[in-house]
């Protein structure tokens, strides 16, 4: 079975800099190995034949790194856009999409299996299926509660909040081209909104999974803390 895969890697990585001045943010290290690297490791394991990758910003050193996949068994080929369009419109340039793809962020550290992922979305023939990771957020304060004559009417000290964020991994029906406008940026956000309003239904899969977005210096940071302890589970058996 064919399982297609597209990575996009064309960011500037504007919150990781001065990191990001002269490597790519898909190049960025974490421990022996580019982040990008470990996640085609990760669908090399998972038996992804094909990866297309999304490039703008140095896409000549991602083109120089990877090459033809061959390194992985598989085959990489790449879109280049000419000027950024975000997340979601990039997917317009691509003409060969196959009906069902992994859709997904080149900066995600995640022990996910993108193949059961993208299964279970394909199985029951979804638009759009969006992993989804859980996470608290405390409040070091205590929150008051107040009415419309500013009487307090509830209060909690320091809560913690509790809620789901996207992982940056998302399963793709081809049929989400249609909602895509051609020649322009067009993110992630602007496709939920528009989905939303049409009343679309879009699935999340909650995912209990190690999960960190290596775009902001501090979760760059703990995961080049963290790599070495899961190597084993992030590369597949240290692979």
């Amino acid at each position: 079975m064919s399982r297609r895969a597209v990575i996009l890697a064309g960011g500037r990585g504007t919150r990781l800099r001065p990191y990001t001045v002269v490597l790519p943010k898909p190049l960025m290290p974490i421990g022996d190995y580019p982040i990008l690297e470990v996640v085609v490791r990760q669908l090399a394991h998972y038996e992804f034949d094909h990866i297309t990758l999304s490039v703008n910003h140095q896409a000549e050193l991602i083109r120089a790194f990877f090459g033809d996949g061959s390194k992985w068994n598989l085959r990489i080929d790449y879109s280049v856009e000419s000027e950024p369009l975000s997340t979601i419109a990039p997917l317009k340039l691509i003409d060969d999409l196959p009906d069902h793809f992994l859709l997904m962020n080149g900066d995600v550290l995640t022990d996910l299996n993108f193949a059961r992922f993208l299964c279970t979305h394909s199985a029951q023939e979804r638009l759009f299926t969006i992993a989804a990771a859980e996470r608290e957020n405390p409040i070091d304060y205590g929150v008051l509660g107040v009415d419309q004559r500013s009487r307090l009417n509830s209060f909690q000290e320091k809560p913690v909040l509790n809620y789901l964020v996207s992982m940056g991994v998302y399963a793709v029906n081809r049929e989400i081209l249609r909602f895509i406008p051609a020649g322009k940026k067009y993110g992630f956000d602007d496709l939920m909104i528009d989905l939303i309003a049409r009343r679309e239904e879009v699935f999340v899969e909650r995912c209990r999974n190690y999960w960190l977005d290596i775009g902001r210096v501090d979760d760059y940071m703990r995961a080049i803390d963290e790599f070495e302890e899961r190597k084993d589970q992030l590369l597949v058996n240290g692979r």
